[in-house]
């Protein structure tokens, strides 16, 4: 069997720099053939298109008015404009590709190449909650958890049923996402509007990355609510195993990869998920806790190993050659490549970036490749990948 090899892109900074670097407006629709290429050479089965979708200006205030958000872009993009910052691509207006990245068609145009190539597509879906721009709040407000009046951690929606107090999406663990808006999985309603929107997302691409994909599981969210109360009955059945199954009837192939934590990930690959996120795996490796690793490994089943997918970095963590020594970094990238299941990398991750970018910015700010890790890296992927061309 193949093990899947994921490419995680920025999307937008990738086309910012692809677009300097041709002289020219490079958008999904007319990506070099180079990068088709060399994707192929490296021997990538699956490239993940990260914040393909729209966002819109409420959202995107937020980001701007975080001053911490603000004083990072200091830090790493000295004269940096507002320009730069389109804003969270996990604050969804709407799942349509923007202009400024080609649109749907330029997206149906690079899934084409893809394909051609033997690739595979996948995007984000963000099942937990919408952006503040997203016209499901002022159409459908009753698909968002809510209150009667004013309440912490929620906003005052003008709807067209009249005004409402919307909650923010959030992990009950930290505080509110402010910039987004959270789907009521206890409603009805809500599942199937949600399922009818993956099923949209899923004619135009060969999988999705499912974010923060433990939050929609039942416990977990009454849990999270239950200062919310609804009058619905609590659902019996797991959004997941409904909308996994409505998919997969239409295409059994269909990828589905789960961000998830918290020891639920056995319990999403049982609802159908093809992959989960290992990060106990990357935890274990970039904090040294080699016992604690060869525990892990030794005790999890094989199937869960082999449905697990394992990175040394993505857009919400450190970049690994900030981390670990080059000598330390092969290591650990021979373990990650030699494991069964899916493994990840994240753009940047191949010529040893050290700067890790928030996703609120469009545009990654100017480094040296390293060449020791470039020439690392194209010799591990070589070996895991002979006769590809």
């Amino acid at each position: 069997m193949t093990h899947p090899l994921l490419y995680e892109i920025n999307t937008r900074c990738w086309m910012r720099s692809l677009s300097a670097q041709a002289g020219k407006s490079i958008t999904l629709a007319n990506v070099p053939d180079s990068e088709f290429q060399r994707w192929r050479q490296l021997g990538f089965t699956h490239i993940w298109l990260m914040g393909v979708w729209t966002t819109g200006p409420r959202s995107r205030s937020v980001a701007l008015n975080d001053a911490g958000l603000r004083r990072r872009c200091d830090e790493i993009l000295p004269g940096w404009r507002e320009e730069d910052v389109p804003g969270s691509p996990y604050a969804i207006a709407s799942y349509e590709v923007p202009p400024a990245l080609g649109g749907d068609a330029g997206l149906k145009i690079f899934r084409q190449k893809l394909n051609a190539g033997g690739l595979k597509l996948l995007v984000d879906f963000v099942p937990n909650h919408t952006g503040l721009d997203h016209p499901w709040l002022v159409e459908r407000p009753d698909l968002f958890v809510q209150s009667p009046a004013q309440a912490p951690g929620t906003f005052r929606q003008t709807t067209n049923a009249g005004p409402r107090w919307i909650a923010h999406g959030k992990d009950p663990y930290f505080p509110p996402w402010i910039d987004t808006a959270q789907l009521d999985y206890r409603r009805p309603a809500t599942r199937a509007a949600m399922i009818d929107l993956l099923q949209s997302i899923a004619r135009r691409c060969d999988g999705v990355r499912c974010d923060m994909a433990m939050l929609e599981l039942n416990d977990v969210f009454a849990k999270t609510w239950a200062g919310f109360p609804v009058t619905d009955p609590a659902p019996t059945l797991e959004f997941w195993a409904d909308a996994i199954s409505a998919v997969k009837a239409a295409n059994p192939d269909f990828l589905f990869l789960a961000e998830a934590y918290w020891g639920l990930e056995a319990r999403l690959q049982s609802l159908g998920f093809d992959y989960t996120y290992d990060k106990r795996v990357y935890d274990c490796l970039v904090e040294r806790r080699n016992a604690d690793l060869q525990d892990h490994l030794s005790k999890a089943p094989p199937a869960y190993i082999a449905a697990s997918a394992y990175f040394l970095e993505n857009h919400d963590e450190r970049c690994v050659a900030s981390v670990l020594s080059p000598a330390e970094h092969r290591a650990a990238a021979s373990l990650v490549f030699g494991l069964p299941g899916m493994r990840m990398l994240y753009e940047g991750q191949l010529c040893g970036r050290r700067v890790r970018v928030p996703v609120q910015l469009g545009r990654w700010p100017e480094e040296p490749v390293d060449a020791e890790i470039q020439a690392m890296y194209e010799q591990i992927l070589g070996a895991q990948s002979p006769g590809r061309a």
